[in-house]
């Protein structure tokens, strides 16, 4: 399929080309160049607005203002799921977002923010740097006319957030839950209904009962979202996203019409955002789940057999799409890289945690 052909005729139907008929192209003024980015979540959301704000004020201050990024949040130009398509068919210049939101485009974006028992934030960062994981993040893009930098990493998210325990995988089914990605398509495999809201409409959700539990980033963001005042039950480890990395797509023919050092820039900008981001996240979680617990906040782990029907719906959800060539090349290259660095991990920085772990509590 001529993708590039097929986008110029469909992407932007329905709302998506309604909303993108108010976007403006890009504005020149005096050799400086103003670019749309659309985002998926509200202003001051943590976590993930904060690595879409980083990118737009790295890239705008690293040029000296020759290339300013003009952020616009969820809902105001585009809607959250629909940036991906503007920016596709140039209606935008940058998106920045969550790749998995766009399966349906292609299954292999799950690898670009995250897989079920996948990757930990940092073997992400190994994989995408160092193992070709760019490279394959822009032979995917390059079929939607988009060049696409990780700018952001969430780290490991929790469980979420449910109106009752789950003490068995039959406690999953029917359960009406907030979870996108291959992690949603691994719960609706266990029986649960599962929904994909934007971020900007998961608390109203849950607390209109429209959904009975909701994951989204961890304690620091969900905190700011006030989960905490709908329901206190809190699972603190996730099987679904280990290391959520997010995107920054940008419009491939304005990429190539920017100078090799203002590409640059862009590069170096979002690698940056992706390392503050990761630190930002793992800094501020713990103290942030305190704060949640304080508040009656009862944080729990699945049972062993739950963890289970996670991992085999997981390794199904996984399998269901390698007849796609490109699926496969992602996925075999990911779990290469995945297996390399968690084998080292484990005999070096997994047993230095456990010992000093002992040795600090017998002291």
């Amino acid at each position: 399929m001529d993708r590039r052909s097929f986008l110029k005729k469909s992407a932007l139907g329905g709302s998506a080309a309604a909303a993108a008929s108010t976007l403006a192209a890009p504005l020149y003024a005096q050799g400086n160049r103003t670019l749309t980015m659309v985002t998926s979540v509200p202003d001051g959301f943590a976590i993930f607005d904060d690595a879409a704000q980083l990118a737009a004020d790295y890239i705008t201050e690293m040029t000296d203002g020759q290339v300013t990024i003009q952020k616009n949040p969820a809902g105001s130009l585009v809607g959250a799921f629909e940036v991906f398509d503007a920016v596709s068919a140039g209606q935008a210049d940058l998106y920045h977002s969550a790749d998995y939101y766009f399966l349906n485009q292609h299954p292999g974006f799950a690898f670009f923010t995250a897989v079920p028992f996948g990757m930990t934030g940092q073997e992400m960062a190994n994989w995408y740097y160092q193992r070709g994981g760019h490279e394959l993040h822009n032979e995917l893009a390059s079929l939607f006319n988009l060049k696409s930098f990780l700018a952001g990493n969430t780290a490991m998210q929790p469980g979420g957030w449910f109106n009752r325990e789950i003490t068995s995988a039959s406690d999953l089914q029917g359960l009406r839950f907030r979870m996108p990605g291959q992690g949603g398509q691994v719960l609706s495999r266990l029986g649960a209904s599962v929904q994909n809201i934007p971020g900007g409409e998961i608390y109203q959700a849950l607390s209109s009962g429209a959904i009975e539990g909701a994951e989204w980033i961890g304690p620091y963001a969900d905190e700011r979202l006030g989960f905490q005042e709908i329901t206190k039950i809190y699972y603190t480890a996730g099987f679904h996203e280990p290391g959520s990395a997010l995107t920054i797509g940008m419009n491939l023919d304005v990429f190539n019409s920017l100078t090799a050092a203002q590409q640059k820039i862009v590069e170096v900008a979002c690698a940056a955002v992706h390392q503050h981001n990761l630190s930002l996240s793992l800094a501020e979680n713990g103290a942030a789940l305190q704060r949640l617990q304080d508040q009656g906040v009862q944080a729990k782990q699945f049972p062993d057999d739950v963890w289970d029907a996670f991992g085999r719906a997981s390794a199904e959800v996984r399998e269901e799409n390698m007849s796609d060539e490109l699926y496969a090349k992602i996925a075999n290259s990911y779990f290469e890289s995945m297996n390399e660095s968690a084998s080292w991990a484990d005999i070096a920085d997994n047993e230095y945690v456990r010992q000093r772990n002992r040795v600090n509590a017998s002291m």
